[in-house]
């Protein structure tokens, strides 16, 4: 009997809802610290790096070393865990010593950098059967075995960022290893951390491999060694400047993070304003007449702390009493509208134009939202009521009627001025004729026989600079 059409496409559209619970569950599982790759709040405030990898991660390691020195939110570990491939034959014995290693000292950002020797074949270890490098089964073996390493150092709660292998002289190894990012970059996704693209890094204008290349600065250096494979102390820096670039990024949100009102536990939120008032969290109660009453609150007497420098606002409480009808009785509720603590700072900020006779005009904001989930504001404040034009006569607008709040707000587009940059009208009008007499040049002095001046002997002509006839002055309009 053949199943109905409606029955098979039921049956589809449930695989549809469970594979996109089953993608829900792993983005919420990923999503451990809310909108930041990074824990906005380390422990100690500090952000422990841990190398992993081979003698890349070695070079990668001192590069990202000279870069992060000053900084005192991270610290690199001096020690790098070596994973010399996934594809040795030890692989097994070394995992179960990294997982332990997390459990015992866990990074918060782990950078693994590993791959060079894994152009190696691979045994069954049930045949026994030699498996060759890029086969179905060695890209399935070499793919779970990155996934195990990437699980490990996600259950640790480490940021990790994997730093895919570059280009290289020969063809050959080169295939490979682009091969090789091919697998990991989709374990990366899966997994949902960062990859970051050596091989196009060092790329050169054509897309070959070059030894010299531009550094983080600009200046051609030597970038890669002898070999072909590996990278100079330059290269290093370079192929470091890459992973400190999204690194930054990442501590740039981790730390907009730290701001978000409420975020972290008390214990973080005391790291950042160590002055702030503690609200009770006491419940409305509730008496038996059924009558609602708010529960007495720390927050009706809260105070500043008593070093609070000058100028901060105390928290304050106020109270409305709202009216409700229920069944044809009327009842009253009484609510508690609490006004928290305003730092100095924030009120020399919002003041700082205010003068004792004439206090300043709040303007309106706008926002408008970055990539990386930044945020940027900006006040714009309409002309205050009261003020004049250029021709000194008063004006009196509406905030909505200001040019800034139609423009800016409505999208309007206002009517360009004669002469100004925006009027493309074409063609131009008539320019109106100058009332500026024009002016005749005096005519040329006539000579005649009967002067007194002597006449000019010929040197004296030849030694005269002949004088050129000047030509009358054009009238031009200026406008």
């Amino acid at each position: 009997m053949r199943p109905s059409i409606k029955a098979m496409l039921g049956f589809v559209a449930l695989l549809c809802v469970q594979g996109l619970g089953a993608r829900g569950l792993m983005a919420a599982e990923d999503d451990q610290f809310g909108g930041s790759y990074l824990n906005p709040f380390p422990p100690s405030d500090q952000y422990q790096i841990q190398l992993i990898g081979d003698e890349m991660a070695d070079g990668l390691q001192a590069g990202l070393s000279e870069i992060i020195t000053g900084n005192p939110r991270l610290m690199m570990r001096p020690k790098r865990i070596i994973l010399n491939g996934l594809n040795r034959p030890d692989h097994s014995d070394k995992m179960k010593i990294i997982e332990e290693g997390l459990k015992t000292e866990p990074p918060q950002i782990a950078i693994v950098m590993l791959g060079a020797w894994d152009r190696v074949s691979l045994r069954d270890p049930t045949t026994g059967k030699r498996i060759i490098v890029g086969s179905p089964e060695w890209r399935r073996d070499y793919s779970a075995r990155a996934d195990r390493l990437m699980k490990s150092l996600k259950r640790s709660k480490a940021a990790v960022y994997w730093v895919g292998l570059p280009n290289v002289r020969g063809p050959d190894t080169d295939a490979d290893f682009q091969m090789f990012n091919e697998v990991i970059r989709e374990k990366v996704l899966q997994n949902n951390i960062k990859f970051i693209d050596a091989y196009a890094g060092f790329l050169d204008e054509q897309g070959r491999y070059n030894a010299y290349g531009p550094d983080p600065t600009g200046k051609i250096v030597r970038l890669r060694d002898g070999d072909g494979v590996y990278f100079t102390m330059n290269g290093y820096r370079k192929l470091a400047h890459f992973v400190d670039r999204d690194m930054r990024r990442d501590l740039t949100q981790a730390r907009n993070e730290r701001d978000v009102p409420l975020a972290g536990t008390e214990t973080e939120q005391s790291k950042i304003n160590p002055n702030k008032v503690k609200l009770s969290d006491a419940p409305v109660a509730l008496p038996k007449n059924g009558e609602a009453t708010a529960a007495p609150s720390a927050s009706a007497t809260a105070t500043s702390a008593p070093d609070a420098p000058l100028g901060d606002q105390k928290a304050e409480t106020g109270k409305i009493t709202l009216k409700m009808q229920n069944g044809g009785k009327e009842e009253t509720l009484s609510l508690d509208i609490i006004r928290p603590a305003i730092p100095a700072t924030v009120v020399q900020l919002v003041t700082r134009r205010e003068s004792a006779d004439k206090p300043s005009q709040m303007g309106e904001t706008l926002v408008q939202a970055l990539p990386g989930g930044l945020l940027v504001m900006n006040s714009v404040t309409p002309p205050a009521a009261g003020s004049r034009t250029a021709n000194g006569t008063p004006q009196n607008v509406s905030a909505a009627q200001t040019p800034y709040f139609r423009v800016l707000f409505r999208g309007e587009r206002l009517a360009p001025r004669s002469g100004r940059a925006d009027e493309l009208t074409w063609p131009r009008p008539a320019e109106p004729a100058s009332t500026q007499p024009e002016v005749i040049p005096p005519p040329a002095k006539p000579l005649t026989t009967g002067s007194t001046e002597p006449a000019p002997t010929k040197l004296e002509e030849r030694a005269a600079p002949q004088q050129q006839a000047i030509p009358p002055p054009i009238k031009r309009n200026l406008r």
